[in-house]
């Protein structure tokens, strides 16, 4: 009989596997299938690194420990990184004809067969776990010659589709010719234009260069997720850094404190801008870049996915001629896509439109847009001030930082502006609770803000490889008893993973959202001094969906998974 037919029979002979336990592993494989083996390791019956030391007995097949083992960069260089994160392998030895490998299945009989194809090799094959030799794949294919960042470079060479639309240097002086140099070297040029086009095509909204104790370290936030694709040498930090620096227009100089800038490419025919944040660390300047591709970016509030009720809370309010509405939600929630959204709805040849942001991420047309200056005294405060001499109808606030912002834009709101504004606050409802601690009346409050939203971004399932599959029982246990009627209704579906979306299972994002629209009642509730559950209950008697239930709704339309509303989303106890 063979060992993977005999596996269960072996634990329970050794005692790791007792009848109650085999029955929940059998069940499992009946409702999701999948192997045997990968069930028990998952429901953290047997360890890995157990199951593989008794395969090895039982196939005769030694265990070896990668953490304690060196690999020679020649003998990995064998098997490219492709290959071995595909089969899950890592070269250890060559003598003669011989390849020595270490795997994590040794139940797949084809794997040898495929590898001896691939290398030209005899294979011989030894036992670690699949962490290990993740790791030990990090460790010695990522120190090695840039596999990604190569392909990348090569891909670009020879090809015009990129430019870079403005670069000065900095007008400061520069101590070092040497670093200036360095920057301007070719290879330098070519590898920081890689890495930045690379970070537009794959549709990051983020590019971290970051230093390491002894390299430097490239990643892609793609859909709210961070991936490492590269690391470069420690070397060549200082020139790629001050690369980035020419092409910000930053004094390259000067190390010891922050800096921001930003430039503009064309990739193809995108036309992309960059925002640059320079941070001193304790080993080096790290770097971040916001890519903000003016093509990617949806103004059309139909169009954000949002459900008809919403959409409809939202037109209204932006058509009212005054009061405020507030978008919430951390960095990175989607509030300036909706609230430009919501500026575009409201644009009309007989309206005066201007906003006051810190930094201008789009430009809008038709609408003036103010660039705070905080150095030279121009605060969102001091801006607002002007503004309001302006005449306008409509004024967007990028962000209400602190009371004397807060007091000018409620102000506004009275006096017969419609503005438009962020805080960072949890819930909607958690914006009153704000305002009131940076010291505006409640009464004020009530009379000024006619809306509030709280956004979070969930990534949505890959249309490639998208399949229907039941959620653990763990997994609906987080959801509490809540939401029981509704699951039991429900479809759950996920991305399997495919070329498409890297693997991932996701490929692009969604936005969830609460809209609490301020009520009589909730007027009411804000004068008296209410907590931020009180309102929140208010506003969900008065028919406001909750974060959690709009990303159920999602959930229920096949658009994203619940783990990814759990990952985002608190419980909606009140």
């Amino acid at each position: 009989m063979a060992i993977k037919e005999r596996l269960v029979e072996i634990l329970m002979e050794k005692h790791l596997v007792s009848q109650n336990q085999l029955d929940k592993v059998l069940e499992s494989q009946k409702q999701n299938g999948g192997r045997l083996s990968d069930i028990i390791v998952s429901l953290g019956i047997v360890s890995e690194k157990s199951l593989l030391g008794i395969l090895g007995q039982e196939l005769r097949i030694p265990c070896v420990d990668l953490t304690r083992y060196k690999v020679d960069p020649q003998v990995s260089a064998l098997i490219d990184r492709k290959t071995a994160e595909r089969y899950q392998i890592i070269p250890l030895s060559l003598i003669g004809k011989s390849l020595t490998l270490a795997i994590s299945d040794p139940l797949d009989v084809i794997l040898i067969d495929d590898l001896q194809v691939l290398s030209g090799y005899q294979i011989l094959s030894v036992l670690a776990t699949r962490q290990e030799i993740q790791e030990t794949i990090e460790k010695y294919y990522g120190s090695q010659g840039q596999e990604v960042i190569n392909a990348i470079v090569d891909d670009l060479k020879g090809q015009e589709g990129f430019e870079l639309i403005k670069e000065e240097r900095s007008q400061e002086v520069i101590d070092s010719d040497q670093m200036a140099k360095a920057s301007n070297d070719a290879p330098v040029i070519q590898l920081t234009n890689a890495i930045v086009v690379e970070g537009a095509r794959m549709k990051a909204s983020d590019i971290l260069i970051e230093p390491l104790e002894k390299k430097l370290r490239v990643r892609y936030r793609v859909d709210g997720i961070l991936r490492e694709v590269s690391t470069l040498p420690k070397h060549m930090q200082q020139a790629i850094i001050s690369r980035i620096k020419i092409m910000s227009s930053l004094n390259i100089a000067e190390r010891r404190i922050p800096q921001d800038g930003r430039f503009r490419m064309r990739i193809g025919k995108q036309m992309i801008d960059f925002r640059v944040s320079v941070l001193p660390s304790a080993l080096g300047e790290k770097i971040v870049l916001r890519v903000l591709d003016k093509l990617a970016f949806t103004l059309e509030i139909d169009k954000l996915d949002y459900d008809q009720l919403t959409v409809e809370k939202l037109k209204g309010a932006v058509l009212r001629p005054h009061g405020m509405i507030l978008a919430t939600g951390p960095t990175g929630s989607g509030k300036t896509t909706t609230l430009y959204s919501l500026l575009k709805h409201a644009d009309s040849p007989d309206k005066n439109i201007v906003t006051v942001e810190d930094p201008i991420e789009y430009e809008l047309f038709g609408i003036n847009q103010v660039q705070i200056r905080s150095e030279v005294g121009l605060t969102f405060a001091n801006a607002l001030r002007s503004i309001l001499r302006q005449d306008p109808d409509v004024i967007l606030v990028g962000e209400i930082r602190d009371a004397e912002t807060a007091d000018v834009a409620i102000k506004a709101a009275l006096t017969g502006h419609l503005v438009l504004s962020t805080l960072h606050t949890n819930t909607a409802a958690g914006a009153v609770v704000r305002l009131t601690n940076m010291g505006i009346e409640p009464f004020l409050i009530s009379s000024s803000v006619i809306l509030v939203t709280a956004q979070r971004l969930v990534r949505k399932i890959c249309a490639q490889c998208k399949e229907a599959y039941k959620v653990p029982e763990t997994i609906l246990e987080q959801l509490g008893s809540t939401f029981e009627t509704e699951i039991g209704k429900m479809n759950f579906y996920r991305g399997r993973g495919c070329d498409e979306c890297h693997k991932s299972g996701y490929k692009g994002r969604v936005g969830i959202i609460e809209v609490l629209t301020i009520s009589p009642k909730i007027r009411k509730l804000i004068t008296k001094h209410a907590q931020e559950y009180e309102i929140k209950q208010a506003g969900r008697e008065e028919g406001m969906q909750t974060l959690r239930e709009n990303g159920l709704q999602k959930v229920q339309q096949g658009m994203t998974t619940i783990e990814e509303v759990l990952r985002v989303s608190v419980g909606d106890q009140v």
